[in-house]
């Protein structure tokens, strides 16, 4: 894939990307599993880069309007507040718009048809940064949008169980959704085997929206970055732009938010 972009600084370069393709195994494992671990899917050249432009929107200032930045306390030390996630990145940096276009489609082979971005991050998980408790993508109230997402992430470092990587549980994609807006509970994971998935620099990790994932706090001294981009089918319609609006009236990034008001983070 080729595309031309200015990027952040002075530069006009042309943004290459590899656009990984999947085989029909692939497609079989992913329906069977709810996710599937595709080893080496971009190039280590190309992952240079992609951790260039990560340290790129780092290193932005915070502006309302623009890219979404959370910050998170450090679970090593309680006075240190940490960035844990930057979303809504690809209007605001070209080469992540390149990048979710090359995730764009694989993730559109295994949906079937063309995809549609409804969502983007990058997770941080520096030293000190929390896990995130056993859910589903979709019981954050994705069903308003529509009924079936699927998300690619794009390991930037070395994932390891040490720092946290991502954990999924094989074949429960099939029950569905256990309830919208909470958390799963103890009876519903009483079968689940959560395994952990360590994922190398390129490696990308596609997951069904039903899924059960989850990961722990990362205490070593490593930092674990992960890009994550999700995709909607594209016939069922464009919701990028709404679920933002929506997202920024009850959850909004750390420089839009009241003071006097609390923001809890449910799913």
């Amino acid at each position: 894939m080729r595309q031309k972009a200015t990027g952040i600084g002075t530069a006009v370069e042309e943004i290459m990307l590899n656009t990984p393709v999947l085989t029909d195994a692939h497609i079989q494992q992913f329906a069977d599993d709810g996710y599937l671990v595709l080893r080496g899917g971009f190039s280590s050249d190309e992952m240079a880069r992609i951790a260039t432009w990560t340290d790129e929107v780092l290193a932005l200032p915070e502006v309302s309007g623009r890219h979404w930045v959370f910050h998170e306390k450090s679970q090593k030390n309680p006075d240190e507040r940490l960035v844990s996630r930057i979303e809504r990145i690809s209007p605001f940096h070209d080469g992540f718009g390149a990048l979710a276009e090359a995730l764009r489609g694989p993730s559109g082979q295994l949906l079937g048809e063309d995809a549609a971005l409804f969502k983007e991050k990058i997770n941080f998980k520096m030293p000190g940064g929390d896990g995130f408790k056993p859910h589903q993508d979709s019981q954050a109230g994705w069903d308003t949008y529509t009924d079936f997402f699927i998300s690619a992430l794009v390991s930037i470092d070395a994932a390891t169980e040490e720092n946290g990587c991502l954990k999924l549980v094989r074949g429960h994609h099939k029950k569905g959704m256990f309830a919208s807006w909470a958390p799963m509970s103890d009876a519903d994971m009483a079968d689940m085997d959560f395994q952990p998935v360590p994922t190398n620099p390129g490696d990308v990790v596609f997951f069904d929206s039903f899924a059960p994932h989850s990961s722990e706090a990362n205490l070593s001294d490593k930092i674990r970055r992960i890009y994550y981009a999700t995709y909607n089918r594209a016939s069922a319609g464009q919701f990028m732009d709404r679920y933002y609006e929506d997202k920024h009236k009850n959850y909004p990034p750390d420089i839009d938010r009241d003071p006097a008001k609390q923001y809890v983070f449910r799913v």
